[in-house]
């Protein structure tokens, strides 16, 4: 599990959300990983990062048949995603830009 792209991105997102919650105060995001999707032969691992007081999410993909890359979206809560995804190498997932992220999407309203 430890050179898997779901870990790696869970690693980053864990010290960036520690980060979030100590800079700001009224960011207080959840953050949710999914395989469900694998077990109706979709071979995707998801992640959420949600901010229930702005009601905004970004959504992070993970297509095993896309190697290296992340599919995102930045969305509300309450809405289905968009049909089209922004993509990004995995490894630029790094903490600095999830913080980033929460920071500037969380930050602004809707």
């Amino acid at each position: 599990m430890e050179d898997m792209p779901i870990k790696r991105l869970c690693d980053a997102v864990e010290t960036a959300h520690a980060k979030i919650q100590e800079d700001f105060a009224h960011i207080n995001p959840v953050v949710g990983v999914s395989s469900q999707m694998r077990n109706i032969g979709i071979p995707t691992d998801l992640m959420t990062i949600d901010c229930l007081k702005s009601g905004k999410r970004i959504l992070v993909v993970l297509h095993d048949a896309k190697p290296g890359i992340a599919d995102y979206q930045f969305c509300l809560i309450k809405e289905d995603p968009a049909d089209e995804f922004e993509s990004i190498a995995i490894e630029g997932l790094t903490t600095q830009l999830l913080y980033d992220w929460m920071k500037e999407t969380f930050s602004t309203p809707h």
